[in-house]
C-alpha cells in the first residue's frame, strides 16, 4: 500500500510540475471605468461560479481524472479507459461559456487520446494533456481548482 501511494503522490506531482513557479498577481479590475458590456460579462463569469450545480458539474470533471490516474497508477488500462470515456462524451453544462469551450475540446480530445491508448504509458501521456487543458483553463478564467 505504501509504495502505491508513492506512486500515486509522484504521479501527480509530475502531472502538476514540482518545479518553482512564478506567482502571477492580476491587477484589480475597476468595474466603474469599464463600459457596462465590459462590466456585465465581468460579472457574469464570476457569478458562474456561485451556481451550485456547475461547481457540481466540475467536480465531477475533477473525480473522473482522479479516477483516471488511480487506474493508472494501479496498471488497469481499462478502468483509466472509462474514466477518460466519461470526461470524452459526457453532456457540456448549459453555463459554459463560448470562450471556455477551446479548452473543453482540447480536454476532450486528449480523453480521446487515453481511450485509444494500447498501453498505460501512452494513456499516462494523454491524461498529462487532460491535466494541462483543465490547468490552462482555471488558469484563463482565474479561477484555481479545489
Amino acid at each position: 500500500m505504501k509504495l502505491h501511494m508513492i506512486w500515486v503522490v509522484g504521479l501527480v506531482l509530475s502531472a502538476t510540475g514540482c518545479g518553482e513557479k512564478e506567482q502571477v498577481m492580476s491587477e484589480p479590475m475597476d468595474e466603474a471605468s469599464m463600459s457596462t458590456p465590459e462590466a456585465a460579462a465581468l460579472t457574469a463569469e464570476h457569478e458562474i461560479w456561485q451556481n451550485e450545480s456547475f461547481r457540481e458539474h466540475m467536480h465531477l470533471h475533477a473525480d473522473n481524472l482522479d479516477n483516471l490516474y488511480f487506474a493508472l497508477a494501479d496498471g488497469d488500462l481499462d478502468a483509466a479507459q472509462e474514466s477518460a470515456n466519461w470526461l470524452a462524451t459526457h453532456d457540456t453544462n448549459s453555463d459554459v461559456q463560448s470562450a471556455w469551450l477551446p479548452y473543453l475540446y482540447s480536454m476532450r480530445t486528449a480523453a480521446e487520446a487515453v481511450e485509444a491508448a494500447p498501453d498505460i504509458a501512452t494513456a499516462q501521456t494523454a491524461a498529462e494533456q487532460i491535466t494541462a487543458h483543465c490547468q490552462q483553463c482555471h488558469t484563463a478564467v482565474g479561477v484555481s481548482p479545489l
